[in-house]
């Protein structure tokens, strides 16, 4: 005899609610741990429930795993534009203000930059 379905949609009883919270993200914790050992995987897992507190795992250190990431999500975003390489970078408000080009730029908090 298998397991019934059940539809996904918010659990309206906040005690059901976090009981299966708290179910599902240890076996998602779990999941994610046996990924990394079993396929030696680089995995990092952020969890925020309804009331703010954090659950996370990280295979080596979040700090890597984040900045991997975002390495990574950067390098394919060049990759499929590659024009995007223009940045935005904040600039000092002395600076900015100086400028005898442009004296509207005092004004804006940020200048592009090209790569």
């Amino acid at each position: 005899m298998g397991r019934g379905k059940i539809s996904i949609r918010r659990i309206e009883n906040p005690t059901s609610r976090q009981v299966t919270f708290s179910k599902r993200s240890n076996g998602l914790l779990k999941k994610a741990k046996e990924l990394a050992i079993l396929c030696d995987a680089e995995v990092g897992l952020v969890i925020f429930s309804s009331t703010g507190r954090l659950h996370e795992y990280a295979s080596s250190s979040m700090v890597k795993v984040t900045e991997r990431y975002n390495k990574v999500k950067e390098e394919s975003r060049q990759l499929v534009d590659p024009t995007a390489d223009v940045k935005h970078q904040p600039v000092k408000a002395e600076v900015a203000g100086s400028s005898p080009v442009n004296p509207d730029l005092g004004s804006d908090k940020y200048a592009t930059t090209r790569l």
